[in-house]
């Protein structure tokens, strides 16, 4: 079975071409849109890795991961933040307790890297 991977992002370009790009090499991808999508997703999909985008409509990414961190059935489950904008990212992920993030824009590998590291191998195809 793949790995699965939910994507949080309101940008809905940025999110099919995220979802396609680990699509492709075998992953399980849904996506959303803002914050309150992935409250309802990721307790359902309970994915080996969500990425959220941190300025999201309705609840900002941070607080989202917040919020699941503090839940004892959703703590372990990797959750990596976002963002365009650089000032105060690492500050927001330790505060959220969110296991990593990055900076957009950013290079496809180094999403699939990601990928690879918090899920294990997508099977081959």
């Amino acid at each position: 079975m793949a790995n699965k991977i939910l994507i949080i992002d309101d940008d809905p370009a940025l999110l099919l071409m995220m979802s396609y790009s680990l699509k492709k090499i075998g992953y399980d991808v849904s996506g959303g849109k803002d914050g309150q999508e992935a409250m309802k997703l990721m307790p359902q999909l309970m994915p080996d890795l969500t990425i959220l985008d941190i300025n999201l409509p309705l609840i900002n990414g941070d607080e989202v991961a917040k919020i699941f961190k503090k839940d004892e059935k959703l703590k372990n489950l990797k959750v990596i933040l976002m963002s365009a904008l650089r000032e105060g990212l690492s500050e927001k992920a330790v505060a959220s307790g969110a296991d990593g993030y990055f900076s957009k824009p950013f290079e496809l590998s180094y999403l699939i890297s990601l990928a690879k590291k918090y899920c294990s191998e997508p099977p081959a195809n």
